[in-house]
């Protein structure tokens, strides 16, 4: 640990789902009051926040709920990788050597349905939208079924996802989806986009995660299981990568910004894939899972139906992934969807995951967040 280290030293989260009669804001302020409690500090405390929202509004608006300290509140919006930018943002402020004590914030209430983003807003035009392509289930469903056919995955494998993450989500208190579903119910449902069915894939939801962050020596003076952030990188699309909201691609192949966030986020931290203890990654349908996980370098391509089959990424299991259910059982806030990450193996680090607790003692934790219209964000955590 160096001086120049920052820690997570507090953490707070909402039920994620529906809660109906409470607004996003109201979670926000909930979830930023738990993670001060248990640093021990209050809101007063903060010498800056960063945070963002997809449709809850300004998120530095918050203030007038919190109260008018004066601190700076920065709003943060990356699409996905909203949450993964704000904490960037406050990690950097912290080596910096201008803030010593600072706050993490995302959150959001999404409508039921699917996503209905305007293309315009991401640098398309008016035809793509009218043509059907903003329905993202066609890209997610375009890539899996290329990468099942390349590396031989089956639909066997794309259901042990969804059921795994429906076990998982049932042992966590705040996710969503709290009942297990068994792998043939989930390939009976109804088919959304070929080969992926309705079970396996996530919904728009509602929930709030806040992060106290701190640097090592005020870190010490607040909690004895300071949890750092050894590494936290985002990246952007390449030229000839396959990403959601492409309007076209490339004969040249290259790879996606999940491999080059990840490959950076390990070298930051001097560490590899195989130290890593448990895991979070992408998983906003079944597919998802799969190829992140041999794109963030947690396996090799191909391995996935094997290293399923096996349990290896069950909570027991030699790479634990997506502890708390993912995104599939705790659906997907934008704001709060990479925060939740990070809480998560926060949690997981401290020893306090209860039924879904990695055993043996894990030192090392690592989040992916994959987000329109192509970007990822990864970190490296221990303790």
């Amino acid at each position: 640990m160096s001086s120049n280290d920052v820690a997570i030293v507090g953490i707070g989260m909402t039920q994620f789902g529906r809660q109906p009669g409470v607004t996003g804001r109201a979670m926000a302020v909930e979830a930023v009051t738990a993670a001060c409690a248990d640093a021990g500090t209050t809101w007063p405390d903060m010498q800056f926040a960063f945070g963002g929202t997809y449709s809850c509004g300004d998120a530095d608006t918050l203030i007038s709920m919190l109260g008018l300290t004066g601190a700076p509140f920065i709003n943060v919006y990356n699409g996905c990788g909203t949450g993964g930018s704000a904490l960037i943002s406050a990690v950097n402020a912290i080596k910096s050597g201008e803030r010593d004590l600072g706050l993490v914030l995302g959150f959001d209430k999404h409508p039921p349905g699917a996503f209905n983003e305007d293309p315009e807003n991401v640098g398309l035009g008016s035809w793509y939208g009218e043509n059907g392509f903003m329905v993202t289930t066609q890209f997610f469903s375009t890539k899996i079924q290329r990468y099942m056919h390349e590396y031989g995955i089956t639909e066997d494998a794309l259901a042990r996802v969804a059921e795994k993450a429906y076990r998982n989500g049932s042992k966590s208190p705040t996710a969503w989806r709290q009942k297990p579903v068994p792998a043939d119910q989930i390939l009976s449902s109804p088919m959304v986009n070929d080969p992926l069915t309705k079970l396996m894939f996530c919904s728009p939801g509602e929930g709030a995660v806040a992060l106290v962050v701190a640097s090592a020596e005020r870190a010490r003076t607040l909690t004895s299981t300071p949890v750092f952030v050894n590494a936290a990188e985002l990246r952007s699309r390449r030229f000839g990568s396959f990403e959601v909201y492409s309007p076209w691609l490339s004969p040249d192949r290259e790879v996606s910004a999940t491999t080059d966030a990840a490959r950076i986020a390990f070298e930051a931290a001097g560490i590899g894939p195989d130290d890593v203890d448990v895991a979070q990654i992408q998983d906003t349908e079944s597919g998802a899972e799969i190829m992140h996980m041999a794109e963030t370098g947690l396996c090799a391509h191909g391995e996935q139906e094997k290293l399923l089959a096996d349990g290896e990424t069950e909570i027991d299991g030699r790479i634990p992934i997506n502890t708390d259910g993912g995104v599939l059982a705790n659906g997907e806030p934008i704001g709060a969807s990479g925060l939740r990450q990070i809480h998560e193996i926060t949690v997981q680090l401290r020893g306090h995951g209860g039924e879904r607790q990695v055993p043996g003692d894990p030192r090392v934790g690592f989040t992916h967040v994959y987000g329109a219209p192509g970007l990822a964000a990864c970190t490296v955590l221990s303790r």
